[in-house]
């Protein structure tokens, strides 16, 4: 089982070397994007995680939906330059919802604060 394994990475890195040795400087730059991209994109979830384990309950943070946007929209970035449907497709959808998320966080926050102001103020 572990020879398996250690063949199983092994092969896997030779063929990664492999694939970046025939990239050209343009394609590795749009790789690093990606995989840039999907990194934000991944620690939406660690940050919900720890997040939820603070609280002891689960819970959504801001932070969530901004790695969730800017993970969103670097993959989907990558996803055009590929020209990828699946990526794209898989991609497109979620910004919007991201973006709309923000929004209406905003304005929860705008609408306490101008809440606030009016009980300070006595009206």
């Amino acid at each position: 089982m572990e020879n398996g394994i250690v063949y199983f990475f092994t092969h896997l890195a030779d063929k990664w070397q492999h694939h970046l040795s025939i990239m050209d400087s343009n394609d590795i730059i749009w790789l690093s994007i990606g995989l840039v991209g999907q990194t934000l994109f991944m620690m939406r979830f660690i940050v919900q995680w720890i997040h939820s384990e603070r609280h002891q309950k689960s819970m959504i943070p801001v932070s969530f939906w901004y790695f969730s946007l800017s993970g969103g929209v670097i993959v989907l970035a990558y996803g055009i330059h590929r020209v990828d449907p699946v990526i794209i497709l898989g991609q497109l959808p979620g910004t919007f919802v991201y973006a709309r998320n923000l929004m209406l966080i905003r304005r929860e926050h705008r609408d306490a604060l101008a809440e606030m102001t009016e009980q300070d103020l006595g009206t």
